[in-house]
């Protein structure tokens, strides 16, 4: 490798002669300094999961910090996860110049926000090389991700970036659009029995604070969603069950408590809203330990939970599906169609004294905040897109519209949103929200009607 420029040795003095700081002088003239090495070892997580290589590639094979080979090799790795733990691997062994170059290339490249991360924690090193310069106000707020917060170390996180520097500072005050007598009475034949004064039992589970091994991260914004979903369960009718911060075991236990409660008798519908880390297919208790998504449905099915036979049951799910942020797609003219073959039924013959009988699992709607394998959203202060979606749309459209269509009035509000936060990965990044439903009629809310 080159020597180090001039510009480069005023930048990072050389150390005094004593004793002990020879071998490190010693390391400097060929390969990285320790304390370079360091900063990148302590911040290896965050740049492994944040890094945005296509560009920064160009840029230090531009300064000849790494050869076309080496990038050839960073490439062929599956995913951008491992081509970054790769990159990670090689800039220790590049010379004294890799670690300002790397910098450099991070500002080029609008990365500045790791730049940043790297030059704090060089500052609380005990031999501090002088900061490097900046052509970027050090004073703006960066958004964090959830597995790697501010003033701690970067963690491990599955359930993943949600912060959204977008407007407003707080939850929004509700106020539930009521039903009119004349809706309800054209609808209501068609619709599911919606006529207990109490619309029935709703439970809040929300994880916020998390110990496990897991070492998951500190849901800033949780409480807000919590407070929004129990107070518009209550405007909807609902008496509002809450639970904070449970183990796996716990919450098994007490969503099977809560489902085998006998005031599910005496109701017309039932409400789940989880919200935590998770996985696909399941989500994390605060001592990491995962309960999967088909065990809570089991537990409100046909066969566990006879309260509710017939009876239309909603589930709501805030957690993240995978790690994957959606980097969104530019929209191009054009149009698609697709179309569903149609299907035939055969006939079988069927004994009238026969009980009738029910699919083991029905009635069932579940909305999830993202699609298989990405990541859910999160404000600090405004809680997740997708409850302040679903809060804002139930809010306004229950009084005329039914479960279905809301979650698809949803899915149209997180469509059209994208994250803002310029100089991290998550600028302009996008969610999509989804639902699956075996409900078998249309499931209005009617708030206000009947009147009692």
């Amino acid at each position: 490798m080159a020597a180090p420029s001039a510009a480069s040795r005023t930048r990072f003095p050389a150390r005094g002669l004593m004793a002990a700081d020879r071998g490190r002088r010693m390391l400097g003239v060929c390969g990285m300094h320790p304390d370079h090495q360091e900063a990148l070892k302590r911040n290896r997580v965050v740049l492994a999961k944040q890094l945005l290589l296509s560009e920064l590639l160009e840029h230090l094979l531009e300064k000849d910090i790494i050869t076309l080979e080496m990038r050839e090799l960073i490439q062929a790795r599956v995913g951008s996860f491992n081509q970054n733990v790769e990159l990670l691997n090689l800039l220790p062994k590049r010379g004294p110049r890799a670690f300002e170059a790397f910098c450099a290339a991070l500002r080029e490249t609008k990365q500045a926000h790791l730049e940043e991360l790297l030059l704090i924690t060089l500052s609380g090193l005990q031999h501090v090389p002088t900061p490097l310069s900046c052509d970027y106000d050090l004073g703006l707020p960066f958004p964090v991700c959830e597995s790697c917060p501010p003033l701690k170390q970067p963690r491990l996180s599955a359930d993943t970036v949600e912060h959204s520097l977008d407007s407003g500072d707080g939850p929004p005050c509700l106020q539930v659009k009521p039903c009119t007598p004349e809706f309800y009475q054209t609808h209501c034949q068609m619709a599911y029995r919606m006529q207990a004064r109490t619309r029935g039992l709703a439970l809040v589970l929300s994880n916020v604070r998390f110990t496990g091994e897991k070492d998951l991260e500190f849901r800033s914004g949780g409480d807000v969603d919590r407070s929004t979903l129990v107070t518009l369960f209550k405007l909807l009718g609902y008496n509002v069950h809450v639970l904070h911060d449970q183990t796996a075991q716990e919450m098994q236990e007490k969503l099977h408590n809560f489902a085998q409660l006998p005031a599910h008798r005496l109701t017309d519908s039932c409400v789940v809203a989880l919200l935590s880390h998770g996985v696909e297919g399941a989500i994390y208790g605060v001592d990491g330990k995962l309960l999967q998504l088909q065990e809570v449905f089991r537990l409100f099915d046909n066969a566990t939970c006879p309260n509710l036979q017939n009876k239309p049951k909603m589930f709501f799910v805030q957690a993240c599906r995978g790690d994957e942020t959606d980097r969104g797609v530019d929209q191009q003219d054009g149009k698609s169609q697709a179309q569903s073959p149609g299907c035939e039924e055969s006939d079988a013959g069927t004994e009238g004294l026969l009980k009738t009988r029910l699919p083991t699992r029905s009635d069932m709607i579940c909305g999830y905040a993202c699609l298989r394998g990405t990541a859910a959203m999160r404000n600090t202060k405004r809680g997740s897109w997708y409850i302040e979606a679903l809060a804002r749309v139930f809010s306004e459209r229950a009084c005329n519209m039914h479960v279905a269509d809301m979650l698809v009035e949803v899915n149209a509000l997180i469509k059209e949103r994208e994250g803002y936060a310029p100089g991290t990965e998550f600028h302009r990044c996008k969610e999509m929200s989804e639902y699956c439903s075996t409900l078998c009629r249309r499931l209005y809310l009617f708030p206000g009607q009947p009147p009692t």
